[in-house]
């Protein structure tokens, strides 16, 4: 579709490592996230890119808020959320993440089939994450994932860290007939990829495949200068949300609403248009699902 000067507002709530103790605002349960959820609709946010957590038991201690890639606890979070949502009246698109990392494929791709979100992550690399840990994703998960986006009508999310990424994204966009054109989500200034630099996004944005729409979010320091440098280059999205960043100022821990509300206002100071959930739809070239039985289904993933 032609530019438009509407902006889509996504919201990430709390990822799969942020924790309460370094942000009390963080959340954890279903019924965490749809409240957070309504609020940051209301606030501007179009889309809701949603991890869960579960309690589990980690080197012998009982971890709170761990990461989890449970069927059962991502379909109590979307169920909670449509039916919350439904509720107040308020629309946003859902997208599910697949970063599952060290979870078996099963895991990383069964929620898609089961829940049918609008939207999931697609990471098309595997890095060395802060220069800590593998995030993993093989070709033989991307294939995997990108049969399910296609079969599932699901747009993908390609969260792109590095340069090489869009050459990725394009090779599984090619290979599997992934509808055109692609949605960018750069995600700046992970350790061991591209800093949270103007000259990097602009560098990168230059790159990107011909109709190609994309968004930006800045992680920790880098949050309010690539939401400024995203406004400057025409960005279709802004990415905000505790996932990844946990202050709204020096030292003052942030809520997912107000990291939706600075966006909102300053894309308002950019003479931008806010998209709601409806608009996102047009802009991202997504069909409104419509659930089986009003219902979503639980489903067992396997190979093909």
């Amino acid at each position: 579709m032609a530019k438009t000067n509407k902006i889509i507002i996504q919201v990430c709530l709390c990822g799969a490592g942020t924790k309460k103790a370094q942000a009390p605002t963080v959340p954890y349960t279903a019924e965490e996230l749809a409240e957070q959820i309504v609020a940051c609709a209301k606030a501007g946010a179009s889309i809701a890119h949603i991890h869960v957590r579960e309690d589990k038991e980690v080197d012998g201690k009982l971890e709170i808020g761990y990461k989890s890639m449970s069927l059962q606890k991502f379909t109590d979070a979307v169920e909670v959320t449509r039916e919350a949502c439904k509720k107040a009246g308020v629309d946003i698109l859902i997208n599910l993440t697949t970063s599952g990392g060290e979870y078996e494929d099963a895991k990383r791709l069964g929620h898609l089939g089961a829940l049918l979100p609008e939207m999931c992550s697609f990471d098309p690399n595997t890095i060395n994450w802060a220069n800590s840990y593998i995030f993993e994703n093989s070709p033989r998960f991307l294939n995997y994932l990108s049969k399910e986006v296609v079969k599932h009508d699901i747009k993908p999310e390609f969260e792109v860290f590095d340069t090489g990424h869009i050459d990725s994204v394009m090779y599984y966009v090619e290979k599997h007939d992934i509808p055109k054109p692609p949605h960018i989500q750069f995600i700046m200034g992970v350790g061991g990829s591209m800093p949270a630099t103007t000259e990097n996004l602009a560098f990168l944005v230059g790159k990107l495949p011909q109709g190609s729409t994309w968004s930006v979010s800045g992680i920790g320091r880098g949050h309010l200068p690539m939401l400024l440098a995203g406004l400057a280059l025409g960005a279709d999205g802004l990415r905000v949300g505790l996932e990844d960043n946990i202050y709204y100022s020096r030292g003052a821990i942030a809520t997912n609403v107000q990291l939706v509300e600075r966006a909102v206002e300053l894309s308002k100071l950019a003479q931008r248009d806010i998209a709601t959930a409806d608009d996102a739809r047009e802009i991202l070239g997504i069909t409104r699902h419509t659930l089986r039985d009003g219902k979503t289904q639980p489903a067992t993933w396997k190979p093909e």
